[in-house]
């Protein structure tokens, strides 16, 4: 399919604009939700920075032109109806202009009321790796990852050590849950360890990315 065959196989608003959503590629998380219409996903697709359409101004925007926020697109894909667009994108600097690293920051809960949250919402892995950073600067009273962090990076490389060895006892002579029960507490306590090292989860991703090609 060629380019303009591409495009033209979108379905356009009665505007000339469909919803483009960016997702980070490594982590997973919903970044924002922005507008686009042929012109910018075009800009978008030869130069590989994001590029929408402003409702307000009426204008072409380049993610990140005043802000230094930038947006390299890796990937464009389109929904089955073709009236949606998601850009899965390498984010330079928070998505929102409020200096949230993404946009969709606020959660509903159960009851209706509403909280503005840290949490990115993307793999379990990501948010779990947020929450130690969390907890490391917060330091809440009887917090398990506090006390860890407290101990040092030898005595965590210990423990994850420990886990290792449990994980593989499990693999060999217990039953499925109990191999992925252990290998959920490695992976805590991996992740620990990164805290404890001041190493970024996302360093982790971009290895593993190089791995995968």
């Amino acid at each position: 399919m060629t380019r303009d065959q591409w495009l033209d196989s979108l379905r356009f608003g009665p505007d000339g604009l469909v919803p483009v959503v960016a997702q980070d590629r490594r982590s997973g998380d919903v970044l924002m939700l922005a507008w686009a219409n042929r012109a910018a996903l075009g800009l978008t697709l030869s130069s590989g920075q994001a590029h929408y359409w402003s409702r307000s101004r009426q204008a072409l925007w380049r993610k990140g032109e005043s802000s230094g926020n930038e947006q390299q697109v890796s990937e464009i894909r389109i929904d089955c109806d073709g009236d949606t667009v998601l850009y899965r994108v390498d984010q330079q600097g928070p998505a929102c202009h409020t200096g949230q690293p993404t946009c969709f920051s606020t959660v509903v809960r159960p009851d209706g009321t509403t909280a503005a949250g840290a949490d990115p919402g993307g793999h379990l892995l990501t948010r779990l790796a947020t929450t130690i950073a969390a907890r490391a600067v917060e330091r809440p009273a009887d917090s398990y990852t506090v006390q860890l962090l407290d101990l040092g990076t030898p005595k965590v490389s210990q423990k994850v050590g420990e886990e290792a060895v449990e994980v593989i006892v499990a693999a060999n002579s217990e039953d499925g849950a109990r191999v992925a029960s252990e290998s959920a507490d490695l992976l805590y306590h991996l992740l620990v360890l990164l805290q404890a090292r001041g190493i970024d989860f996302g360093d982790v991703l971009r290895v593993l990315e190089a791995r995968e090609k």
